[in-house]
């Protein structure tokens, strides 16, 4: 499938995802995040891909937000079916089979910084900048910044963050727990690649299992989520790539995981 808005290409069993609108500082408009989706989709599928990193056009922005000069004419039911599109390319991306990683490039602001909490890890250059300024357009974050941002951060402080509309910077960001590292931008996607071929050398059903588990795990409460991950490491267990893991550790050799 060709895109328009976005880039998709491979380098092994990595694939990087940028977002290609830099004129806007890369903002999400509808046929953006219908883009994204079709993308998410093809990525689960292909089995050669073992960990994504998204990131954006330029040195500007990661995603600025969500295309203001789209979301002007927008009636409120056509607002809610566009929050209801983010929320759902960004849970498609949340419980992807396989690791994401944000490269976070520059602004990560509104919808930006939605997209980037949607990724399991988040990794930011110096000149990040991270918030949810929504209220001061008089409207709410609608692409699950309420929910994930309180699951991210203490509850309290997401508050602020939502209440205030203000921007943190990369290091201010790191701190509070909204990103993981903060690298100089020359060594962003390096630094990302370097994670992820890190992710992708492990066994990729493991990587796969435990993603769900945390992801599933936060939802339910401790000795549900307890039998959930017991489920799960019974599951791997199955799997031919245990088999080659345990082998490999034995036998003191580097494993060689199919996947399977």
């Amino acid at each position: 499938m060709s895109f328009e808005n976005i880039l998709l290409e491979k380098d092994g069993n990595i694939a990087i995802l940028t977002i290609n609108r830099p004129k806007v500082l890369n903002a999400l408009n509808g046929d953006t995040l219908k883009e994204i989706d079709a993308a998410m989709e093809q990525l689960s599928a292909d089995g050669e891909v073992r960990v994504v990193i998204i990131t954006g056009a330029g040195d500007k922005a990661f995603v600025a937000g969500a295309d203001i000069a789209f979301m002007q004419t927008l009636k409120p039911l056509e607002a809610r079916n566009f929050a209801r599109l983010g929320q759902k390319v960004f849970s498609k991306i949340e419980n992807l089979n396989k690791p994401v990683i944000a490269a976070v490039n520059g602004f990560a602001l509104g919808g930006g910084c939605e997209l980037s909490m949607a990724c399991d890890i988040r990794v930011a250059s110096e000149n990040a900048k991270l918030g949810q300024p929504e209220v001061g357009l008089g409207i709410i974050a609608g692409f699950g910044g309420t929910q994930r941002l309180t699951r991210l951060v203490n509850p309290g402080l997401a508050k602020e963050i939502l209440f205030t509309a203000d921007i943190y910077d990369a290091a201010a960001a790191q701190r509070i727990g909204l990103v993981n590292h903060v690298v100089p931008a020359a060594e962003l996607i390096d630094f990302c690649k370097s994670m992820a071929k890190r992710i992708a050398a492990k066994g990729p059903i493991a990587v796969q299992l435990t993603k769900e588990a945390v992801n599933e795990g936060l939802e339910m409460d401790i000795e549900k989520a307890f039998i959930h991950e017991a489920d799960l490491f019974a599951v791997s267990f199955a799997t031919d790539d245990r088999g080659e893991g345990i082998s490999a550790f034995l036998g003191k050799k580097k494993p060689e995981f199919k996947g399977q």
